[in-house]
């Protein structure tokens, strides 16, 4: 039987265009060590590890007519240099121009005739640092068959890079005929899915209202949770980007926690909030009183019949998306925070919560692939329903490597969705807590500038007083 792709990987291939590729991308640099760390170090550390994710030398093959939903078959062509890049700063190799290398590189389309999948090794980094940047299509990483790359690469204590031998043979792929033909079997046992196959390349794919019904326990109706359009972050996304970073420490957020209560994600989602409010103000879309912006938050669950989170292929598990109302008009960060740890509350209530600990025993840097799984969840569901996507994985609080170069830092890259321009994702990682944030060029130029607002915002959390 063909290894047909599911409705809801088709789906990103269907939804995809110019403007909006569905890929999900990281940033995470390194700290070169004295014995060095160089391409050809990391090109072997990747070779090593493939093996264990077969998915990412198969490419997607499209079914003659869209009889039926894609195929993935083995990429005969493969050519891993191709998919692992080098790249590098000039002088003097500032963050800036990282994040402006990082910008132009998530803006451009994955290669949809090879494995859908890139990674860049790039040096020229002040204080002999380099950096590593990926892009992976929503399609690919599933967190069950297929983990994030960046996952796979990193671990606890450094590692000298191995010599293993390469014995992968790519299969032969099918021809037009035989596609056509496992198509019209399973056509026949399935005569209604070719319809619905002809008819899902033709439409958005968005979810329905079922599945935002099922996404916020049933508690919304759908006209309820349409979102109001919001200002600059509601506008026809282009095809260019603008990416910039927060840095902050955990323990700050701890410390908000302990005085006013919540959970350190509520924490983050108010420093969030309080920053979007001075951002909008400042672009003269102040809002009123009551005014909110609705955030899509996507959060890791347990399986219904599921006593433990699992380990590190994350199998029998999901991550399901929550509708969030932040209070931009609330000018009181307090009650900011309030607002938002009740609206969260009902999903901690759910019994079906991942609490953060539970996370951390997940093996290797789950954060990449909990953040993949993230932009899952939002790209499955239809923009109109939300004004931004918030991510917010928790990461090992001891140091990962890559070979033998310790990881200084990580910024997942979340993808716009139309008409959507800014996506915020935010890791934890060894004491520091790093937002990237993902900006349309045109509609979101000025992101640095909410970065800096969500170091204020955090201040006035933690300098508040109630």
């Amino acid at each position: 039987m063909p290894d047909r792709l599911s409705a809801l990987d088709a789906s990103f291939l269907y939804m995809e265009d110019p403007a909006t590729p569905m890929h999900v991308g990281g940033v995470a640099v390194f700290e070169r060590p004295r014995e060095g760390f160089d391409y050809e170090e990391f090109l072997a550390l990747v070779a090593q590890r493939l093996a264990y994710l077969p998915r990412y030398r198969q490419r997607v093959l499209r079914v003659p007519g869209n009889l039926a939903r894609p195929v993935w078959v083995d990429d005969v062509d493969f050519d891993l240099n191709y998919h692992v890049r080098r790249s590098a700063l000039p002088a003097p190799g500032h963050d800036e121009q990282l994040f402006d290398l990082v910008a132009r590189l998530l803006s451009r389309p994955l290669d949809a005739e090879r494995p859908l999948w890139e990674a860049y090794f790039v040096e020229g980094l002040r204080d002999d640092r380099v950096a590593l940047i990926t892009k992976t299509h929503q399609a690919v990483v599933d967190g069950v068959g297929t983990i994030e790359l960046g996952q796979l690469i990193l671990d606890t204590a450094p590692q000298d890079p191995e010599q293993v031998e390469d014995t992968w043979t790519a299969r032969r792929q099918p021809g037009r005929t035989q596609l056509v033909l496992d198509a019209v079997s399973e056509a026949v046992q399935r005569p209604g899915e070719v319809v619905e196959n002809v008819r899902s390349v033709a439409r958005d794919a968005s979810a329905t209202m079922g599945k935002f019904a099922d996404a916020l326990g049933g508690v919304a109706s759908a006209l309820r949770v349409v979102a109001r359009p919001s200002g600059p972050l509601n506008v026809p996304v282009s095809g260019g980007r603008v990416f910039s970073v927060v840095r902050t420490r955990l323990e700050d957020f701890r410390k908000v926690r302990a005085e006013h209560g919540g959970t350190v994600n509520d924490v983050v989602l108010a420093a969030i909030t309080g920053a979007l409010r001075e951002w909008l103000l400042s672009r003269g879309a102040g809002p009123g009183p009551e005014s909110t912006v609705r955030a899509l938050v996507p959060l890791a669950v347990r399986d219904a019949e599921s006593a433990e989170f699992s380990s590190a292929s994350l199998v029998g598990n999901e991550v399901a998306a929550y509708l969030v109302d932040l209070p931009v008009g609330e000018p009181n960060p307090v009650l900011r925070l309030q607002h938002i740890s009740h609206e969260m509350a009902a999903h901690l209530d759910s019994g079906r919560s991942v609490a953060a600990r539970a996370l951390l025993r997940v093996g290797g840097f789950a954060p990449a692939t909990l953040h993949s799984l993230g932009a899952r969840a939002a790209g499955s569901f239809s923009g109109r329903f939300f004004n931004l996507v918030v991510t917010n994985s928790p990461g090992p609080q001891v140091p990962l490597y890559a070979g033998r170069a310790r990881m200084a830092e990580m910024f997942p890259v979340m993808p716009l969705v139309r008409n959507q321009a800014l996506a915020i994702g935010v890791t934890s990682y060894h004491g520091g807590v790093y937002f990237g944030l993902n900006g349309d060029r045109k509609a979101a130029y000025d992101v640095d500038v909410l970065g800096r607002m969500i170091e204020d915002s955090l201040e006035e959390l933690k300098g508040a007083q109630w």
